[in-house]
């Protein structure tokens, strides 16, 4: 079996399981396997109520992966999320009690209505993989993958989230309101109200988690031709000098555009990257990396808009 075919099944098998609870959202499930095979973290931006809860359960259920849910408000504090340090009566000791971030799937739901504070609780967790309290550092389960929602920002009560911690999010994506077909079709789906209410009535088939390092394996033996580094490597290069920009790509953007363009190689059956890749993948990877100017937001320029104008910018190496 080649490098591609791996890869291709992986795809086919997730896409298949993840839409029988998801109608119609090939394109942002297929995003989210990216995004676990690459060993990243993905951002989700979109108004309350479109399945992003419900995506991430049935990624967490189609993995056979442990999902643990965190409401992000306000008053939330940064030992809500990692845990805290606490006296044991029996032992007579301190211990670690774990906090939600101890899971293989962590859902960060409205993660800009937190505090910074408690915002930065994750910093660590997404880059490490571990988590650190009083000293102590504790490491994360494997797989671990964040999936963070956040409501737009020009929503009430809201607070941005620091370049640092958007820098450590591997692609961002958006969940649009359905058509008025998938709609019909999402009702018929809730019969009962308790179907409305749990996705464990879904029946979900668990992947093997052999084949998905498999996946990871085969991915790591797609072609890329020099040319193809030193395209890529103009395409972020741009992003910091670009106009209509005040802060471009960083090198862990230009390591993310790389992995998620060889994830797409292989997806497609190819074990060979082509110019293609990187464009399909860069909008995803690099819309929330790029901060506009304030002069070129007043204008309506938008990230996306940016990213194609480089991208038609930028020589395609033949």
């Amino acid at each position: 079996m080649g490098p591609s075919a791996v890869v291709t099944r992986v795809a086919d098998a997730f896409t298949t399981n993840v839409g029988r609870a998801i109608v119609n959202k090939e394109d942002e499930i297929r995003l989210c396997l990216v995004t676990l095979l690459c060993e990243g973290h993905l951002l989700i931006e979109d108004v309350p109520g479109v399945g992003k809860t419900m995506l991430a359960k049935s990624l967490a259920r189609s993995l056979d992966c442990t999902f643990r849910r965190i409401q992000f408000t306000p008053d939330l504090l940064p030992s809500d999320v990692t845990g805290v340090r606490a006296y044991n009566q029996k032992s007579g000791d301190f211990e670690f009690r774990p906090g939600p971030v101890f899971a293989q799937i962590l859902l960060a739901d409205e993660i800009n209505r937190a505090s910074p504070k408690t915002q930065a609780a994750l910093l660590e967790s997404m880059e490490e993989r571990q988590v650190t309290v009083d000293g102590e550092t504790h490491a994360l389960p494997k797989p671990f993958m964040v999936m963070a929602t956040q409501n737009p920002v020009e929503y009430s009560g809201t607070f941005p989230l620091p370049e640092a911690q958007l820098d450590r999010f591997l692609m961002k994506i958006r969940i649009d309101y359905p058509s008025a077909e998938e709609e019909a079709t999402i009702l018929k789906r809730f019969e009962s109200l308790s179907d409305a209410h749990s996705i464990e009535q879904t029946q979900l088939e668990p992947i093997d988690p052999a084949l998905l390092a498999a996946a990871r394996d085969e991915i790591a033996q797609v072609r890329v031709e020099p040319a193809l580094y030193k395209y890529l490597v103009s395409v972020i290069r741009r992003t910091r000098d670009w106009p209509a920009l005040s802060l471009g790509a960083s090198p862990r953007a230009a390591i993310g555009l790389f992995f998620v363009a060889r994830v797409l190689a292989g997806m497609d059956g190819r074990n060979f990257l082509i110019p293609d890749d990187i464009k399909n993948a860069a909008p995803a990877v690099l819309r929330h990396r790029l901060m506009l100017k304030p002069e070129a937001d007043l204008e309506g320029v938008t990230a996306d808009l940016v990213i194609a104008e480089i991208l038609s910018a930028v020589e395609v190496p033949k």
